[in-house]
């Protein structure tokens, strides 16, 4: 049934991080019900199997509102009565507009768990600007160590800020106030916001930086490509190998299977010489081909891993033995994580058409046929033809 079997949680129509967090929650069993927009431009974008190709969508049900109908603050307010948590993405002060603040929802459910998704947080002179993921991992000052010396930082796809230190630390928020609730607390704003949450990210380097162990150039650290032992090499086939031998006893291995143990190299931490052996490895590695080096290095404690594509990574011995890819409606995509003992996670669903399940999840919430009728007066819909629970 999963970990938070019992858990409902409401959650409104967004992009990235929101999603990504409710994603999370569902999986552990939660049931989510997402309040989508009656209609919107990504239901004429790709399909597969007539569901959305929108992997953070999995496993809610749906139900469709006009936040700007004239009684969807009512409905919207009789949901959040009925919900453990509520989700939501839009910029600041913009539920207020609605008539759907925080102070409404708690008169109603004083023990709601209201969870806010923003870049730059709910307060602050940023706080009403328009952003994306670089914005904010810029100003969080982690993007700086981020790409070559040289060079301009490296966008890290969006992962940084809205899946890690967006809806990650939403999905904790979440679940810490659900906690403390349970001990007997009020339920309260969770204020997640994807700068402050990438900065969490980078605080080992704030440590490393203050004890003197960081330089603010990129590339001239342990982790960020500076030492030749801690980086990816081209292969003689154009792919990669992703070298991280940090200790002593694993370079040692490296350089043992690579055929440079009695080459002379200079030592491991001297500084002065990481050009050196920067430059040899890259030619060694040019010699085989990733398929090569990987059986060299199978099963070694060198620290070697080939550099895999999205397309390939789930075909990987390791991923296949633990099952850690699923396949939902003919996508593959990652299973559910972390793991758990007693009460497995699990992907119920694809992610649905707009109102797709919302009769069933309005029953499962408590609502007779009266009060769905009240609700549908209100702007609620849901397709009628696809209302079989989940």
């Amino acid at each position: 049934m999963g970990v938070l079997s019992g858990i409902r949680v409401l959650e409104f129509e967004a992009i990235g991080p929101g999603p990504f967090g409710a994603m999370l929650l569902a999986d552990m069993g939660a049931d989510v019900m997402r309040v989508d927009r009656p209609l919107a431009a990504d239901d004429l974008g790709p399909k597969t199997n007539g569901q959305r190709v929108d992997v953070t969508g999995r496993g809610r049900r749906s139900v469709t509102l006009d936040l700007k109908h004239p009684g969807a603050a009512e409905a919207a307010l009789e949901l959040m009565a009925r919900a453990d948590v509520v989700i939501e993405g839009f910029r600041p002060g913009t539920m207020e507009r609605l008539g759907l603040a925080p102070e409404a929802a708690f008169a109603r459910n004083p023990r709601l768990v209201y969870g806010r998704m923003t870049g730059w947080g709910q307060t602050g002179p940023l706080a009403a600007c328009a952003g994306h993921d670089l914005n904010y991992v810029a100003l969080s000052g982690v993007l700086s160590g981020i790409g070559r010396a040289g060079a301009a930082p490296v966008p890290p796809l969006n992962l940084v800020g809205d899946y890690g230190g967006g809806g990650m630390l939403l999905a904790l928020g979440v679940l810490a106030a659900l906690l403390n609730v349970q001990r007997g607390g009020p339920g309260q704003v969770v204020d997640a916001a994807m700068i402050e949450g990438a900065a969490q990210l980078g605080a080992v380097v704030w440590g490393l930086l203050a004890s003197g162990n960081w330089r603010e150039q990129r590339e001239s650290n342990l982790l960020d490509g500076g030492t030749p032992w801690y980086d990816s090499y081209r292969t003689r086939d154009g792919q990669y190998m992703a070298v991280a031998a940090v200790e002593g006893r694993f370079y040692a291995e490296l350089l043992e299977k690579l055929g440079l143990t009695s080459a002379g190299l200079p030592k491991q931490h001297d500084r002065s010489g990481w050009p050196v052996i920067r430059e040899r490895f890259a030619a060694v590695f040019l010699t085989r081909t990733r398929d090569e080096w990987c059986a060299v290095f199978e099963g070694s404690d060198a620290c070697v891993a080939p550099v895999l594509g999205f397309s390939e990574a789930p075909r990987h011995p390791h991923h296949r033995a633990r099952g850690s890819f699923v396949e939902v409606s003919g996508v593959v995509q990652p299973a559910p994580a972390p793991r758990f003992s007693a009460t497995p996670s699990s992907v119920r669903s694809a992610a649905p058409q707009r109102g797709e399940h919302g009769l069933a999840a309005l029953r499962d919430w408590g609502f007779d046929e009266a009060a769905v009728a009240k609700l549908r007066e209100r702007g609620l819909g849901y397709l009628p033809s696809t209302a079989d629970p989940i």
